[in-house]
């Protein structure tokens, strides 16, 4: 069981401040059960410096949803709060908002709208759409981004690894090197973006996957300092594991030490029958080395033994070592194309801690209270006009051309649709004059994104498993076009509003200026 600290800093508490402050504030003034609207969205792609994604994997939900099935306040967290004082040494909060919370201090209000886990998704449309009584809903906005935003971008640095790696096994190995717990919503979000497997046992058994895994270094060199061989290591470890045995091959030396001694163990587990699964590279050219590797034990008769590939792996050295093989494979007899079609890879560092773009620039805002019978929609002016949200209570389509690929995710008012047009007015979300018009003709489909994942606090039927996810993804990214797919300076794609939204946006920011 976790103990007590755990709990309280895990569980509702696991919160911002100034969500507190600002619930106060609206039980004084008797907002808190007034019926509000916050969009979570990211305002860019990340960007990892030498090159930039061109689309998002969404992911994380149903850990959050979990999260708020428990999430509640309890005697512990009312106490803790009671305990805190000001600086002329008063209460922060008052007895009767603590009491409130201890009432009403839970999710069970709340509805949720999503776009499901696993969809490619953009800028500035609404991933989630939040609504439900004020106090409870701005209390929520801290866990949601700390959980959404992460996975999210995990498992976009995971899609875009995969794309390059032409779809090859991709293993997930970041557990050591993860921050935290944090390394298990990680790896979740790998799982979901495009890793086949995990390393994490945990987590694996969580969600349902075998875990994978080699062996280290430390086996061999315990071997050698007690006056063994590498090849001693490795048979001790194909007696153990005959029918899943992957060697690393590169402790003493690849080339001259590692993979002879690995084709030796691998022809005694032939000879009884058994099938080597592979050789690991973790350090060296590797694709010089998987190249030399695999004509070694194509020599001997493995043609078919996997070459797991590690060290630092991301999209940029995936690419490279490919783009290498392609050029280099032909010099010494080898089929370029099969060799690439036999590598796994193991990416751990670069993919658990999102190499380059550290954290997704994801937000909570504000965008609409009911009030009166209507939903009112709010704005939020800046100087930057990035930061200005779309207003109002809204819905999200993605819209397919002619040839079935996406061509735009279009944000319109709640009580508009598509299909009411014959032609669609695409508007930019801040540049006055981009805009773009769509004959109805031109779009083969139009595919509503939000789907009603909590209602009152109560999850919908019908939410996707893992399979889904994955299934989702794939299916997406595929109707890309290959421009926004890029992994060096990808093509944007069109985040739109409606003609009605964007008047309204335009309005709005007049009547808050003046």
């Amino acid at each position: 069981m976790k103990r007590a600290s755990e709990e309280l800093a895990e569980g509702i508490l696991f919160t911002d401040m100034y969500q507190l402050t600002m619930s106060h504030l609206y039980y004084r003034m008797g907002l808190h059960e007034k019926l509000a609207q916050f969009d979570h969205y990211f305002r860019s792609y990340p960007d990892y410096g030498a090159h930039k994604a061109g689309y998002c994997i969404n992911a994380g939900l149903e850990w959050l949803l979990d999260w708020m099935e428990s999430a509640h306040f309890g005697e512990a967290e009312v106490e803790y709060l009671r305990s805190l004082k000001t600086r002329t040494g008063g209460q922060m909060f008052a007895d009767d908002f603590l009491n409130w919370l201890r009432r009403h201090g839970d999710f069970s209000g709340l509805s949720l709208l999503a776009i499901p886990e696993g969809r490619v998704v953009h800028p500035n449309v609404p991933l989630n759409v939040v609504q439900g009584p004020l106090a409870m809903a701005q209390i929520l906005e801290t866990a949601l981004l700390n959980q959404l935003n992460y996975q999210t971008l995990i498992a976009t640095k995971a899609a875009r690894i995969r794309e390059i790696g032409r779809g090859q096994v991709l293993l997930e190995f970041g557990l050591r090197r993860g921050h935290g717990k944090g390394a298990n919503a990680g790896a979740r979000a790998a799982l979901i973006g495009g890793a086949d497997f995990t390393s994490n046992v945990g987590v694996s058994a969580v969600l349902g996957y075998p875990p994978k895994g080699t062996h280290a270094h430390s086996m061999v060199q315990l071997y050698i300092s007690l006056g063994m061989s590498e090849q001693d290591a490795f048979q001790a470890y194909a007696d153990i594991y005959p029918d899943d045995c992957v060697l690393l091959v590169d402790t003493v030396n690849t080339l001259e030490s590692g993979i002879p001694n690995a084709i030796k163990v691998f022809e005694g587990l032939r000879r009884k029958g058994h099938k080597p699964v592979g050789v690991r590279l973790d350090s060296g050219d590797l694709a010089y080395l998987s190249i030399q590797a695999a004509r070694q034990l194509d020599a001997a008769g493995f043609e078919d033994v996997s070459i797991v590939l590690s060290n630092n792996l991301d999209e940029l050295i995936i690419w490279q070592i490919v783009t290498q093989i392609v050029e280099e494979a032909p010099r010494y007899g080898m089929d370029a194309d099969r060799l690439i079609n036999r590598l796994v890879y193991g990416v751990g560092t670069r993919l658990i801690t999102s190499w380059g773009e550290p954290a997704l620039g994801g937000v909570y805002k504000l965008v609409a209270v009911h009030h009166q019978g209507e939903w009112v929609p709010a704005i939020k002016l800046s100087e930057s006009p990035s930061k200005t949200p779309n207003p109002g209570n809204k819905r999200v389509w993605r819209l397919y051309d002619e040839r079935g690929k996406a061509t735009a995710d279009l944000i319109g008012l709640y009580d508009e649709h598509p299909d009411q047009w014959q032609e669609i007015t695409l508007r930019h979300p801040t540049e006055h004059t981009k805009l773009r018009t769509l004959r109805r003709s031109q779009i083969s489909e139009v595919e509503p994104l939000l789907v009603e994942v909590l209602r009152e606090g109560r999850r919908a039927e019908g939410m996707t498993d893992l399979e889904q996810m994955r299934a989702h993804r794939q299916k997406d990214v595929e109707r890309l076009d290959a421009g926004v797919r890029r992994i060096m300076y990808p093509h944007i794609y069109h985040v739109s509003l409606s003609e009605n939204l964007w008047q309204l946006k335009q309005k709005l920011i007049d009547q808050a200026r003046a």
